[in-house]
C-alpha cells in the first residue's frame, strides 16, 4: 500500500476524509494515509482549515504547516508514531 500524502510504501493505511465529517464531508472524497501522516494532519491542521483550505491531496501536500514533517517522514521507515492529537 502507498500513503496518499508521503507516498511511502507502508503495510497499512486508514481513510482520511479530505473534508472532515464534522465539516460536512461524510460522502466526500477520501485518501488513504499511513498512521503517522493521518495523526500529523490532524495534529497540525484544524478540521476547519482542512475543509476550507486543504480539500484535495495536492493542497494537503503543499500545506506549509506540513512541510517539515513531510521532509522528515519521507526518509523514515516508521509505521507508527504515538498519537499526538490534542497536544498543542
Amino acid at each position: 500500500m502507498r500513503c496518499g500524502l508521503c507516498e511511502r510504501e507502508v503495510q497499512a493505511t486508514s481513510r482520511h476524509h479530505l473534508v472532515p465529517r464534522e465539516e460536512g464531508g461524510h460522502h466526500g472524497p477520501i485518501v488513504d494515509l499511513c498512521q503517522p501522516c493521518h495523526s500529523s494532519v490532524h495534529r497540525f491542521l484544524s478540521n476547519r482549515d482542512l475543509a476550507r483550505r486543504y480539500a484535495s491531496v495536492e493542497a494537503l501536500r503543499a500545506a506549509e504547516e506540513l512541510q517539515t514533517y513531510l521532509r522528515w517522514i519521507r526518509k523514515q521507515r516508521v509505521e507508527r508514531i504515538s498519537n499526538r492529537r490534542g497536544r498543542r
